[in-house]
C-alpha cells in the first residue's frame, strides 16, 4: 500500500522512450521544463541534447553533463517536440546531425543544482515543481516490484558505472518508508506506466545530483550557434 502525499503526474503527459541513446538527461530536463509550463506541450529532447553537447564539446554518443544541460536551457532554450522530433539514431555522418533551419519558438528556463537530500526535493514537489535527479542504479531499478516500488535488498550495492537521470514527480510512503515517485524515460512498459516509487533506502546511497528549474527566460532574440 502506497500513501501518496504529492503527485504531479497530472502536470505531465505520457512518458517517452529514449531508446538506446544516452539522452536520459535531455529527457529529464525537457519533461521537467515542460511540466512547469501551462498545459502540456512536450519539448524537444533532441534540441536540448544537441545544444548541451555543443556547449560541452561532447559527442552524440556520450551522455550530457548537468552543467551543460542547464546552460543550454538558459541560453539556447528549446522548441516544442514538433520543432525537432526525437531521432531513433543520429545520422551515420554526425555532421548531418543539426537542427532544422526553423525549429519554431524557443523557450528558455533558468535553473541550477540543488541539495542532494530528500528534504529539499519534497519541498519543491509540494510547491508543484518537478525535480531532476541524477542517480546511480542497481538491479532493483530494472524491475520495479508491486505498485512500482523500487526497494533494494540489504546486500544490493550501487553500481557507479550505471548513471541515470530521472524526474521526481511526487512523494509519499512506500514499503514502510519515505519514497519519491519518479518519471523515467524508458517508455510506459517500465514500472507503472513509466513511473516508480524509489524508497529512501534506494535513493540515499545512489543520488549524486539534483537540479531545480525556476523562472522562464525569453531567448527569442538570442542567436544560436550553427
Amino acid at each position: 500500500m502506497i500513501d501518496i502525499k504529492t503527485d504531479l503526474r497530472p502536470l505531465l503527459g505520457p512518458v517517452r522512450d529514449q531508446g538506446a541513446r544516452p539522452t536520459c538527461l535531455a529527457f529529464a530536463a525537457s519533461d521537467t521544463h515542460a511540466g512547469l509550463r501551462e498545459g502540456w506541450t512536450p519539448l524537444s529532447c533532441e534540441y536540448a541534447f544537441f545544444r548541451a553537447q555543443q556547449r560541452s564539446g561532447r559527442r552524440h554518443d556520450q551522455g550530457a553533463t548537468l552543467s551543460a544541460m542547464l546552460e543550454a536551457l538558459r541560453l539556447d532554450g528549446q522548441p516544442a517536440e514538433s520543432g525537432w522530433p526525437y531521432l531513433d539514431a543520429v545520422p551515420d555522418d554526425p555532421a548531418h546531425w543539426t537542427p532544422p533551419s526553423d525549429v519554431g519558438p524557443r523557450f528558455g528556463r533558468k535553473g541550477g543544482p540543488a541539495a542532494i537530500d530528500l528534504g529539499p526535493i519534497v519541498e519543491a514537489l509540494d510547491s508543484r515543481k518537478p525535480v531532476m535527479l541524477l542517480s546511480t542504479l542497481s538491479r532493483s531499478f530494472f524491475a520495479p516490484a508491486n505498485e512500482g516500488v523500487v526497494d533494494p535488498a540489504n546486500d544490493e550495492k550501487p553500481d557507479p558505472s550505471l548513471r541515470h537521470a530521472i524526474v521526481a514527480v511526487g512523494h509519499g510512503l512506500a514499503a514502510g518508508q519515505k519514497a519519491i515517485l519518479i518519471r523515467n524515460s524508458w517508455g510506459a512498459g517500465w514500472g507503472v506506466n513509466g513511473h516508480a516509487w524509489l524508497t529512501e533506502k534506494f535513493l540515499k546511497p545512489r543520488l549524486f545530483a539534483t537540479a531545480i528549474l525556476t523562472e522562464d527566460i525569453d531567448v527569442s532574440s538570442r542567436a544560436t550557434a550553427a
